[in-house]
């Protein structure tokens, strides 16, 4: 059903999953994900009459993995995303980005208009480059605790905790952000002395995630290791230095945004939304799924495609 490709670039290569055929739509993935997550949706888009490309970003799956932290900045998955369309033999692409990739594709969306026609943004709202510097907002974050993104920060510690057993701890973390099983303490903080996954739920899997599921994903991490996946954190003070010629500005496209309603990306960020007016000024639409966790695609799989299509199907030939 699915038909895999390696896209060579000068930055190196991209692994992508492609379904169907008519517009281009690329779909970006987040952490610690890769382009599985997006089974529903390449199904889905075919169907609808779209050419549905998954890519695994930089340092995911069976793309390239740099040794560099500096490579995995924000400007050089860009170049990725644009790789990828040029590759495929297209003029133009509509960009669709859950997590990180929501991340991705808003910057692919903001410094290569040229190229990215539309945008949809799942789980992280939009917000304009500039502001203070990441890495002391984060680090004033959560009081005794540490924040995640801080935690993640110093190579080595994260996949200190993560390896030795990446299938628990990728059950634990799908499972803490996802409806009907998240914890009751915040998993997004880490206690003095502690470990991310202390909070994490044990021996029980989200409703959207089959063992055969986790079995994928946890296949392709063993595989690959963390280290790529967490470099994209390890950037964010670059990446605020690199878009700084961007500070504040709007994306002009036509977008979409769809976030999940028990999603801590959605309650933090919710002043982000507020201000899609003036952010997103081309804005067609943004939804809040009752009932939903972080993994929105995946967990209302059926909303979201529906949400989405609908979306595609109105914007501009």
């Amino acid at each position: 059903m699915f038909t895999h490709r390696l896209v060579t670039s000068p930055a190196g290569r991209t692994h992508l999953v492609e379904h169907g055929a008519g517009p281009l739509v690329l779909l970006v993935h987040g952490f610690p994900e890769f382009w599985y997550s997006w089974r529903h949706q390449l199904t889905a888009l075919a169907a609808a009459g779209y050419r549905a490309v998954a890519v695994d970003v930089r340092g995911y799956g069976r793309s390239s993995k740099p040794a560099e932290a500096s490579a995995y900045r924000m400007l050089e998955l860009v170049e990725d995303n644009v790789a990828v369309v040029e590759a495929l033999g297209a003029d133009s692409a509509v960009i669709v980005g859950h997590d990180w990739g929501a991340s991705i594709a808003a910057a692919s969306a903001l410094t290569r208009p040229d190229v990215f026609r539309a945008v949809a943004l799942l789980s992280v709202p939009y917000t304009p480059p500039g502001g203070p510097r990441p890495s002391e907002v984060f680090a004033g974050m959560g009081g005794d605790d540490e924040f995640y993104v801080s935690y993640f920060q110093e190579p080595g510690r994260a996949e200190a905790e993560i390896e030795p057993d990446v299938r628990g701890w990728l059950a634990g973390i799908y499972a803490a952000l996802s409806a009907g099983t998240m914890p009751a303490r915040d998993p997004h903080f880490v206690s003095p002395g502690g470990r991310l996954r202390d909070r994490f739920p044990v021996d029980r899997l989200p409703s959207w995630l089959g063992e055969d599921d986790l079995d994928l994903y946890a296949a392709e991490f063993e595989r690959t290791g963390l280290t790529g996946a967490l470099n994209r954190y390890r950037n964010m003070d670059r990446d605020w230095e690199d878009l700084a010629a961007y500070s504040g500005r709007p994306i002009p496209q036509p977008s979409l945004f769809i976030g999940g309603a028990l999603d801590a990306s959605t309650t933090w960020l919710s002043e982000a939304i507020r201000a899609y007016p003036a952010t997103l000024p081309g804005l067609l639409g943004s939804h809040i799924l009752d009932g939903c966790g972080h993994w929105v695609q995946q967990e209302c799989g059926d909303e979201v495609n529906r949400i989405l299509t609908g979306w595609l199907a109105s914007l501009p030939a």
